[in-house]
């Protein structure tokens, strides 16, 4: 066989032997169970040692050493055999059933394959243990693997002696498998060396779920501090606004903070993991296709980052059938947008506000209310409450026939109350009682919209209703869907709804995580009125509380 044939065959062979997932394998056998439901996204050491035990961790890693070992050892070129059977370990061929399984971050094969070139004579022992010992100090320093492993092998690029072209080749492979998890170095989110392994139910006295975020505005991309360097780049000129919007859709979602703080009542601790998706407002909804791919890898993310629910935060909420098809290829991970609890919270304030307006001389069977978004989740489930305590109601929202077909419904189960379908909002102009629950991208109730003296409450997140409506003499603008969780809640990232506060799809999803009752969760174009009352009740129980204070008096009218 010729050298170049050799270096070529030993390349490909050790590529294919280093994408098996032999430690996968391992794990599913003596578990019974899909791997990455035991310990999900990362075969860590740690992780097997403190969920399986330590005889199955040392097989594990002994499996991973054999592998990268036996490649090198069997094929004819050492040294291209050691660098690709690593790279074929941490970056598998994707879409095939070899990248599916879970994998360690390669320690092992890396040893394994540095022993057998030394073995071979091609690496100096003395470049090996100073390898080992430099990941060992490392580890010990700062507590992050892939730092430590980094140093091992930058230890073997420049040892007087050792091929540089290997340890280069094995450098470059690890920073790039592993340049997520330096990002979440960076912004403080990367569990260190003993921290607790992110599996669903472990440790059992924390529940752990997760919501899907992303930036209003390019302002917001900076605020992650590993991504300073695209504020950095955008400041300069290097990078202009129209090339940096065509960058973000093919970024991954990330791991940006944790929201924690929150106590159950059963003394558990519930955590929130902040997961960006790196898409715009206009970004989402004029793209459903991409929106939709990058909510299903944040599920899948959540997943992998031991999540018990994953919610659908602001304009996400609306992508793929409002989360129906992120459910489907999830289907293990509950889903939700948060329609039900949105709409419960909102409900529970109802009665104060149709109190206010009564105390103010407009009695139930003669005031006018209107509903601005009527088509979705959370506006429907407040049209119906209100088409029981109101002698009109106005139903406004942009599809006509939808439109049209929620007002039947409501006029045959309210035939006493008169209820109006239009899509113009203008034809709130008359209503005592405005409630504006829609997911447009800018202000859609004006101040030319209301009348004097009017209640409007805003649940839209970004705001639906115009700052300036509070200006009206008289109106009073409230906000709706906000949500003060139990104990002392704090977030990584600036959630815009003041401290200590979160929206109620947030908070929907944090009852799911503690409850488990994945039945309830809010997906499609309906929340069922059990499930809205059940909500309600169940986050009285667990200690969340509706910031919904009792609207202010009216002020007088000129």
């Amino acid at each position: 066989m010729s050298a170049s044939l050799a270096v070529l065959a030993s390349v490909a062979a050790g590529y294919l032997v280093g994408a098996v997932p032999v430690g996968a394998w391992w794990i599913g056998r003596v578990s019974g169970r899909d791997p990455r439901d035991v310990v999900p996204g990362l075969l860590g050491v740690e992780n097997v040692f403190r969920l399986l035990g330590p005889g199955v961790a040392a097989v594990g890693f002994g499996l991973d050493v054999v592998k990268g070992a036996l490649a090198v050892a069997l094929l004819p070129a050492a040294l291209p055999a050691a660098a690709a059977v690593v790279l074929g370990h941490v970056l598998p061929p994707p879409r095939t059933p070899l990248a599916r399984p879970p994998r360690g971050r390669g320690n092992g094969v890396l040893l394994g394959a540095a022993t057998a070139v030394g073995v071979a004579g091609a690496l100096p022992w003395a470049a090996l243990a100073a390898a080992v010992s430099a990941y060992a100090a490392a580890l010990a320093r700062w507590g992050y693997v892939p730092v430590a492993t980094l140093f091992g092998v930058g230890v073997l690029s420049v040892w007087p002696g050792a091929p540089w072209a290997l340890g280069g080749t094995w450098a470059l492979v690890i920073a790039v498998r592993s340049a997520p998890a330096f990002a979440r170095i960076v912004d403080g989110t990367e569990p260190r060396l003993g921290d607790p392994p992110p599996v669903r139910g472990v440790p059992s006295g924390r529940v752990r779920a997760a919501f899907l975020i992303h930036p209003m505005t390019l302002d917001d991309v900076w605020q992650v501090r590993s991504q300073a360097w695209v504020h950095l780049a955008y400041r300069r000129g290097w990078i202009g606004e129209g090339a940096l919007r065509r960058f973000l859709p093919w970024l991954r979602p990330q791991l940006h903070g944790i929201l924690r703080g929150v106590d159950l009542p059963d003394g558990r601790t519930l955590e929130v993991a902040l997961i960006g998706g790196p898409m715009l407002p206009d970004q989402i909804r004029g793209d459903d296709e991409a929106a939709t791919r990058m909510a299903i890898r944040g599920a899948r993310l959540a997943r992998e980052l031991g999540a018990e629910a994953f919610g659908l935060g602001a304009y996400w909420s609306t992508v793929g059938d409002k989360g129906a098809e992120v459910q489907r290829a999830v289907p293990d991970l509950p889903v939700t947008h948060g329609g039900g609890y949105t709409a419960a919270t909102v409900q529970a304030s109802l009665p104060a506000l149709l109190e206010q307006l009564r105390s103010e001389g407009h009695p139930p069977d003669r005031v006018e209310a209107a509903v601005v978004g009527a088509n979705g989740v959370v506006a429907f489930g407040v049209a119906r409450y209100l088409a029981g305590h109101v002698a009109t109601l106005r139903l406004v929202g942009r599809d006509a026939a939808r439109l049209e077909r929620s007002a039947a419904t409501l006029r045959r189960k309210y035939p006493d109350t008169e209820v109006t379908a239009s899509t113009d909002v203008a034809s709130v102009r008359d209503a005592a009682l405005v409630v504006v629950a829609t997911n447009a991208p800018g202000y859609v109730v004006r101040a030319e919209h209301v009348a004097p003296g009017a209640l409007v409450v805003d649940v839209g997140r970004p705001a639906d209703v115009d700052p300036a409506v509070a200006d009206v003499p008289g109106v009073r603008l409230l906000p709706g869907g906000v949500v003060r969780p139990p104990g002392d809640s704090v977030s990584d990232l600036d959630l815009h709804f003041g401290d200590g506060q979160v929206p109620a799809c947030l908070a929907e999803t944090m009852i799911l995580a503690a409850t488990g009752a994945r039945e309830r969760a809010t997906t499609g174009g309906r929340a069922r009125a059990a499930d809205v009352a059940w909500f309600l009740e169940e986050g009285e129980r667990l200690g969340f509380r509706i910031v919904a204070a009792e609207p202010p008096p009216a002020e007088a009218t000129p």
